[in-house]
């Protein structure tokens, strides 16, 4: 199995995954905004079984409805984003107005209650929030001037994205004390701890914005990937069909709208978001050690992106990859092992046989 397929596999394991993650969030948002107006969802129908309930019925809704959404198009698909994305900024400008007013600065001291561990241990566990930008490359058949526009948006996203992560990190721990927020849906609580219900509710409907914007890059990212990998042979030439009205994907998509509700029905958000997490990170090391290597192995293929201090930031992202890795619990490294175990098999029996690359 060469790198790039090996990071094929690992980004299907990136983006199903944590879409299935963000769905189980999404759940927990629309539970918290339907009780904000007094409407209560049986628990049994909004919970996994491994955390006492049967199937959660609204992750299942919302993935399936979101790749219908991507079976229509990219432009329809990109107007639904658009809207969705503006009405998630507005929103957390609410949140930020109404938390500031109970800003208690007590509830910073200590600000690292659990030291450089803690930290290190937290980022390689909600490192998932920030796989959507690297999304933006998977459309980059579908962009008009890529060398110029894709490093521009996933630039220009992380930056501003990484301010508004901050912002209310620093608002949601000022108003209530972090031991209170192992909840899917902190910020609607934050708020409904302090009497918002109105607050609550229109951040619980933000939540559900922001969720669904994800859902929908992740969704499109993984639908590409297993098109891409389909197209290279490694996957049955069946799944590149694209739909005769729509020219899009279909058969990807709605394999992979399948799959992501089934985990997100099934299964607990931790679980999920370690191994969206593990997947990720794998796949920055393979992107980092294939940059170097074909550096030197490929020195006159057309490059229209260019890394900057060449060889220092890959090395840097492998570094800082197996070590955010190495702080996922021993759980994950099986879990991931036996997927990267998986992923071999099919490799062999069919990808080895059929894939352009070894042709």
């Amino acid at each position: 199995m060469t790198t790039n397929e090996a990071d094929g596999w690992d980004l299907v394991l990136e983006y199903a995954v944590a879409a299935s993650a963000v769905a189980v969030g999404w759940s927990g948002y629309l539970v918290d905004s339907l009780k904000s107006i007094g409407v209560a969802l049986p628990a049994a129908l909004t919970q996994s079984p491994f955390t006492g309930g049967i199937v959660n019925l609204p992750a299942i809704i919302i993935v399936l409805g979101l790749a219908e959404v991507l079976l229509l198009g990219t432009r329809e698909s990109t107007s639904t984003n658009f809207w969705v994305v503006a009405l998630k900024v507005s929103v957390i400008a609410v949140f930020l107005a109404a938390g500031v007013a109970h800003l208690r600065t007590s509830l910073w001291h200590p600000f690292l209650p659990f030291g450089l561990n803690g930290v290190m241990h937290g980022a390689s566990i909600i490192f998932f929030a920030y796989i959507g930008f690297d999304a933006v490359a998977t459309a980059a058949e579908e962009t008009k001037d890529p060398g110029r526009q894709l490093p521009a948006g996933i630039l220009g996203s992380l930056g501003l994205s990484t301010v508004l992560y901050l912002s209310v990190a620093l608002v949601l721990t000022g108003i209530v004390s972090y031991r209170l927020l192992d909840v899917p849906s902190p910020l609607s609580f934050a708020l409904l701890q302090h009497g918002y219900k109105w607050a609550g509710g229109i951040v619980g409907l933000g939540g559900l914005a922001g969720l669904t914007s994800v859902m929908l890059v992740d969704l499109f990212a993984q639908s590409r990937i297993l098109y891409a990998m389909g197209r290279d042979g490694l996957l049955p030439a069946q799944l590149t069909r694209l739909h005769p009205r729509f020219h899009t994907p279909y058969r990807v998509i709605l394999l992979t709208g399948v799959l992501v509700a089934t985990a997100a029905a099934l299964l607990p958000v931790q679980w999920i978001a370690e191994m969206a997490n593990i997947g990720t990170l794998a796949a920055f090391v393979l992107v980092s050690v294939g940059v170097i290597v074909l550096r030197y192995t490929e020195p006159q293929r057309e490059r229209p992106f260019r890394v900057p201090l060449f060889p220092l930031t890959p090395l840097l992202t492998v570094g800082a990859s197996i070590y955010l890795m190495a702080n996922l619990p021993r759980v994950t490294w099986i879990r991931f092992v036996v997927w990267l175990v998986i992923g071999l098999l099919l490799y062999f029996s069919w990808g080895r046989h059929h894939s352009e690359l070894a042709s």
